[in-house]
């Protein structure tokens, strides 16, 4: 299947311009999608737009990666509210470094026959002068035009308006799109749907100015069943940083992705072919509550995203929350696992020597009011410390008992967990 094709099946195609599904089709193309460094780590968010970067190089095509150090300067007023806080040239260039690392999970930079390639914008919007910007790419753009495209109309609407710099972002787009044809020969950009006024101004750039022709693709914005933006959750961000967001709470947010949104995310985000997709949505309308496509999902991307070792990881740690051993994680693990259960710190010298009795650490850790409640919860079996069942309430709890004498997890019943801390 052709990449067109291939990205019409997914849902990962919102609009084209003339001409670009017989380019992709019938030929070979260079194309690219730009990445604002931002920050130092990419977000789910753009998730959809590597994906299809890398679809787009493993159908033969030629893939660039563009870092936007000089745009990232500068700000893409594009689905924003206000003006984004500047970040210096230092920040940018660190930023750039990490989104290279995780970029390289999904594309193949080195060997084989069709690498792809990663520049950085700065490399030439840093050098050109402003004189010389605006005479040789500003001249081709109307101020009608760029008062027209949606993110400027709805800035200019705002309270707080847009800055000339954010103004001016869709011309440096334009000509990064330029420049990519003039080294690269690269004759196609992609981004999300918000992009297509950008894009399109790149196009035509390269049409006027060198009198050849040049596509864009947009993929539709992703959003969640319920119209929320997608990956963002009330605990902040997903990032594809597991220094950012754990692996465990990355697999997590894919395996609680409702049922509506499931089988789009599979075609969006994985390598699955539409016969296997197409298995796992027949399962999940015939047995929902199983919830094996959103298990699918979620094994898919940790894999790509943090490898075998991270779905193991993130894995093991989601049976924790089901009885699973817990004896085999370390602390920082036992942290993130159970950061959302009730929690309390208890001084360490409670349990040195003898240590705490079970009753008293359940009345203090809030589990129950009373010591003749821990007493009756004890008796029927209904205690676990890390997972493991308390045979009756002679128990002391000592510091051994600890995950790295830091964390223990104490459960009341089948599912009601209680975090409890050396202080």
């Amino acid at each position: 299947m052709n990449f067109f094709d291939e990205q019409t099946w997914r849902g990962c195609i919102h609009d084209s311009t003339e001409g670009a599904r017989e380019a992709v089709t019938e030929g070979k193309v260079t194309g690219y999608i730009g990445f604002d460094p931002t920050a130092d780590s990419l977000h789910v968010g753009s998730l959809l737009q590597i994906m299809s970067l890398a679809r787009l190089q493993r159908a033969g095509h030629k893939a660039i990666a563009l870092v936007g150090g000089g745009t990232g300067l500068i700000g893409d007023p594009s689905g924003k509210s206000e003006e984004r806080k500047l970040l210096t040239k230092e920040q940018v260039q660190l930023n750039a470094e990490g989104i290279k690392n995780q970029l390289s999970r999904f594309l193949e930079f080195e060997g084989g026959e069709n690498p792809a390639q990663m520049v950085n914008n700065l490399e030439w919007l840093g050098e050109i002068s402003f004189v010389d910007f605006l005479r040789d790419v500003g001249k081709y753009f109307t101020v009608n035009n760029m008062l027209a495209k949606e993110s400027v109309k709805r800035r200019i609407e705002s309270e707080d308006g847009i800055s000339f710099t954010e103004f001016s972002y869709s011309l440096l787009q334009a000509y990064d799109f330029l420049v990519l044809h003039d080294r690269y020969q690269c004759n196609l950009q992609m981004g999300g749907s918000d992009q297509w006024g950008n894009i399109v101004s790149g196009s035509n750039l390269i049409r006027r100015l060198r009198q050849q022709k040049a596509y864009g693709i947009v993929s539709p914005l992703v959003t969640t069943a319920s119209g929320t933006k997608f990956g963002k959750t009330e605990a902040g961000t997903i990032w594809l940083d597991a220094n950012r967001t754990s692996p465990y709470r990355f697999y997590q947010f894919f395996v609680n992705t409702d049922d509506a949104d499931t089988i789009p995310y599979l075609k969006y985000f994985t390598w699955l072919s539409q016969e296997e997709i197409s298995e796992l949505e027949v399962e999940l309308k015939e047995n929902p509550g199983r919830r094996q496509a959103q298990q699918r999902l979620a094994t898919e991307l940790t894999r790509i995203v943090h490898g075998d070792e991270g779905v193991e990881k993130a894995q093991n740690a989601s049976k924790v929350l089901f009885g699973g051993a817990i004896e085999g994680l370390k602390a920082a693990d036992v942290a993130d696992i159970f950061q959302d259960v009730p929690s309390t710190s208890i001084a360490r010298s409670e349990f040195e020597g003898e240590g705490m009795p079970i009753p008293d650490l359940m009345v203090n850790s809030g589990a129950v009011d009373s010591k003749g409640a821990a007493r009756r919860l004890l008796q029927q079996g209904g205690v676990s410390l890390n997972n493991n069942k308390v045979d009756g309430f002679e128990r002391r709890v000592v510091l051994e008992d600890f995950i790295e004498n830091k964390y223990l997890v104490l459960r009341k019943g089948r599912k009601n967990y209680f975090l409890i801390q050396v202080g």
